[in-house]
């Protein structure tokens, strides 16, 4: 053991050791190995207004946010309630396209019609309902 510390020992400074070039090879020498800087590339004003056109003909993505509320039984009901009469239609819809759907219509009433649509919506209880 006390041989295989001493040749790790006698081993580390020898490979500690870098080897540099001598900076006068680099200075004399005309030639340099770096490669010439390439020329930009012409782009046609028809591609680039293609790029542009082409962002903005996709939509914005718009950024969603996921939360919770709570809602009585009655009210759930009604959710799927009108998602079957939207299927009669042939309207495939999911809860939340109806709940944003009813957002749209609130957000079009008028002052009036919007306070008598809060007045008719009970106050709950804020918070997860008891296990019991």
């Amino acid at each position: 053991m006390a041989t295989a510390t001493a040749t790790r020992k006698t081993a580390a400074p020898s490979s500690a050791k870098k080897v540099t070039k001598p900076a006068s090879k680099t200075a004399t020498n005309p030639v340099s190995r770096k490669a010439p800087p390439k020329a930009a590339k012409a782009v046609s004003t028809s591609v680039a207004e293609d790029k542009n056109t082409k962002k903005k003909d996709k939509p914005e993505k718009v950024k969603v946010v996921r939360d919770s509320f709570t809602i009585p039984k009655t009210e759930y009901a009604q959710i799927a309630a009108l998602k079957k009469r939207a299927l009669g239609m042939g309207l495939a819809t999911k809860k939340s396209e109806l709940i944003r759907a009813g957002l749209l219509l609130l957000s079009q009433a008028s002052d009036p019609a919007l306070t008598k649509a809060l007045g008719n919506v009970p106050t709950l209880k804020t918070g997860r309902p008891s296990k019991a």
